[in-house]
């Protein structure tokens, strides 16, 4: 060890250090209250469209035959055979008559077979708006599966939440 690397530090040294440290604490300070953010502005409402879902499978199942299952090895003899590959979800958002969101969303996974998953934001004027939402999850079905429409009272700041509730099988809007 160097004679100047043993020496005891002066009061002007650990001064110096308070200063700094002071200055840092000063800065952090500063930068926590300034600028100001806003994420929406007084007169503004938030629409979100947000879910993950899993659309209906391609196809449906089909029943082996007993040639086919003799074949197999006996721990995979189901006898019924069913595609994993999900069909896409296509859904659709207008608000007051006039369509802001359209998207038909692939399904995720290697094998296409998991959730297909949506996420869309707007801001709106606060005030009544009509929502409409419609929702297709099955590819050999005619037409949307799943539709709301709903008017909405938005208040200044408020966000409302467009999603697919599961358990119900229906669209929400909280």
């Amino acid at each position: 060890m160097t004679e100047a690397a043993a020496a005891p530090r002066g009061p002007l040294a650990w001064a110096g250090q308070a200063l700094l440290y002071g200055f840092f604490a000063l800065l952090v300070g500063v930068f926590t209250t300034w600028p100001v953010y806003h994420a929406l502005q007084p007169n503004d409402a938030l629409i979100k469209l947000s879910f993950s879902h899993a659309g209906k499978p391609v196809t449906e199942c089909r029943k082996r035959t007993p040639e086919e299952l003799a074949k197999l090895p006996p721990n995979m003899r189901a006898p019924l055979d069913c595609p994993r590959e999900r069909s896409p979800v296509i859904v659709e958002l207008d608000i007051d008559g006039k369509q802001v969101f359209s998207r038909a969303a692939q399904p995720s996974g290697l094998r296409r077979d998991g959730p297909a998953t949506v996420y869309y934001r707007m801001v709106v004027p606060a005030g009544s708006h009509q929502l409409a939402v419609r929702l297709k999850d099955d590819v050999r079905a005619p037409g949307f599966t799943h539709t709301r429409e709903e008017t909405v009272k938005l208040d200044p700041t408020q966000i409302v939440v467009v999603d697919f509730d599961p358990a119900t099988q229906s669209i929400t809007i909280q």
